[in-house]
């Protein structure tokens, strides 16, 4: 890289971004500085987590590379359709509201293996357990450092290998220091950051495409002229990929709902993939649940997703604008061979950083780009480590250690983690799907067979754990089995070629063969299918702490969180084009 394309940062930016590093390192230690001789008081924050610091540290966990880098390439290549992933957390974050949390917080449990082992038995325990470390090295941390790395490459020269390294080193600290305590604090404040410095690219971007107006709106009106693509490049870019993108000669660049054919984004995994995806990243997906483990109680718990679920509305304007930006502005990217687009478009944010962010507001923005990796990767480091202390650990290797031996053996396994997940990113130097369709891949294979006997087990008292056993068994063959026909079967059924179909798939697959199996044996035991592991249908023990005052009152926050997520969703479903 010549050092002319280097992105220059003046004193103002060095003192901004140093500012933050040191606010954070303080908040870091300051959170984690009691004594950690309790496994909750390391793993969950001793449970005293308020609901403001579980929304924000669930949303901070979520974002990272794949969002700024990944993301709005993926916006750039396919269009709004992209957004469906952050307003599409609907249904699954309704659900977590109304039906999951009351189960996990009663159940007291650690971690979501935890639970399915109380639930059905210790096969599947240990099963996901394993699943949540790997999918977590290989499909979260090594991606999240390598695109960490190339962003740092591409703005400032740095050696990619060094930046990798560099990253790790930093964003795991906190991790390994406080566990989850630190985690969240850190989060709470860097999700701050994060909000504040991702909304200068949108905000610029639409001010650069107004041209000599300098308004807002008519750099919107610019965007969206483009991106339906009726004339110029942008319609011969649509034209050249769309046989690529959904098999056919066209496709709208501005409609949430694509045809079945989409490689990314068809219409079943945007209706049905609530189930088979997100209910996994979002409930049981141990990074991400941690922190509503953690919650003070019941409310706080809820009131903390909501929380995120209004953060979630707007994520699209600060990692999916910012890609129907630079559609708008290059164009000609996509008429490139389809194997180079992606890739190229993976530069896609680095190129408008450059060409946006003027010095004095480059540290405030270098800081979200850290700051979200930052934020990813303790998340995941707090998680792993849980999982691989205490339900791999702890359950089958030394059951009756002091609790303090498990948190050093916590503390020491989040740092071989980071060391195998920086050594992984330094070798990930090929994604040629993209970083954001590389990631979104890896959980659509592990998702679907552990959220359907999830979502069963707590329906329905009649599902056993052999049914569940049998069912993830056959979900992971039927995946790998999917993926080699598309790969080696010539004239393959193209509706299976998408890996949101194949999602879907596999999860009806999973529901099938579980409920045949569970009504083919014996029942589960009684203490399996108590009120704190099912729901009871008589009772309804879901409506309790939902907030004193109307305006405290969950019902009415979720509500309007449903409302505007519902009015986005219709707006752009491709009926008023």
């Amino acid at each position: 890289m010549n050092t002319a394309d280097r992105f220059p940062m003046g004193s103002l930016d060095y003192f901004a971004f140093g500012l933050y590093f040191v606010l954070l390192c303080i908040i870091g230690w300051w959170a984690g500085r009691k004594e950690k001789e309790k496994s909750e008081d390391y793993f969950l924050a001793g449970r005293q987590l308020p609901w403001y610091v579980i929304g924000t540290s669930y949303i901070a966990a979520n974002i990272s590379t794949e969002h700024f880098i990944g993301m709005v390439a993926a916006a750039y290549v396919y269009g709004i359709c992209i957004a469906q992933w952050e307003w599409g957390n609907i249904m699954a974050f309704s659900i977590l509201i109304w039906l999951f949390i009351p189960f996990l917080l009663t159940a007291r449990v650690f971690t979501a293996p935890e639970f399915m082992e109380r639930r059905f038995n210790h096969y599947l325990r240990t099963f996901f357990a394993i699943v949540t470390v790997v999918n977590s090295v290989v499909a979260s941390l090594a991606a999240v450092l390598y695109g960490g790395g190339v962003a740092l490459n591409a703005l400032f020269g740095w050696n990619l290998y060094v930046s990798i390294v560099v990253l790790g080193v930093v964003a795991g600290a906190w991790a390994a220091w406080g566990g989850l305590s630190s985690v969240a604090w850190t989060d709470f404040f860097t999700m701050i950051v994060m909000l504040a410095g991702a909304a200068c690219v949108p905000i610029l971007g639409l001010y650069m495409l107004s041209g000599d107006a300098h308004s807002l709106s008519v750099g919107f009106n610019v965007m969206m002229e483009a991106n339906h693509a009726k004339t110029g490049t942008w319609a011969q870019a649509v034209a050249q990929t769309a046989p690529h993108i959904v098999g056919k000669d066209t496709y709208d660049r501005m409609a949430i709902f694509q045809p079945a054919s989409h490689e990314v984004a068809p219409w079943p995994s945007i209706v049905f993939g609530f189930l088979s995806i997100s209910i996994w990243y979002n409930a049981i997906n141990q990074f991400m649940i941690q922190r509503v483990f953690a919650a003070k109680n019941m409310y706080h718990a809820r009131m903390g997703i909501v929380l995120a679920g209004y953060i979630k509305i707007i994520m699209p304007l600060l990692v999916v604008v910012p890609g129907l930006i630079l559609f708008a502005k290059k164009p000609e990217l996509m008429l490139l061979p389809w194997d180079e687009i992606r890739p190229e478009a993976d530069r896609g944010y680095i190129s408008l950083l450059h060409g946006l962010i003027p010095v004095g507001l480059r540290g405030v923005l270098l800081a979200a780009l850290f700051g979200s990796i930052q934020a990813h990767v303790n998340a995941t480091l707090n998680s792993t480590s849980t999982v691989l202390t205490l339900d791999i650990y702890k359950r089958i290797i030394n059951k009756n250690a002091p609790d303090k031996h498990y948190v050093n053996f916590g503390i020491c396994a989040t740092v071989v983690f980071l060391a195998i997940s920086i050594g992984l990113g330094c070798v990930i130097n090929k994604l040629g799907s993209g970083l954001f369709v590389y990631i979104q891949e890896m959980y659509a294979f592990f998702a679907p067979p552990f959220a359907a006997v999830f979502l069963l087990g707590i329906l329905f008292k009649r599902i056993n754990s052999i049914g569940a056993s049998v069912a993830v068994t056959a979900g992971f063959a039927l995946g790998i089995l999917m993926k080699l026909y598309v790969e080696f079967v010539p004239g393959h059924w193209n509706l299976i070629e998408p890996f949101g179909n194949q999602a879907v798939f596999n999860w009806l697959f999973c529901v099938v063969v579980c409920i045949a199996v569970s009504l083919m044996t014996a029942p589960p035991k009684p203490e399996q299918t108590g009120d704190d592991m099912t729901v009871n249908w008589q009772k309804l023990n879901i409506f309790t702490n939902l907030g004193d005052h109307w305006y405290s009152s969950v019902v009415v926050w979720w509500g309007g969180f449903a409302v505007i997520v519902v009015a986005l969703i219709v707006r752009f479903s491709g009926l008023f084009s």
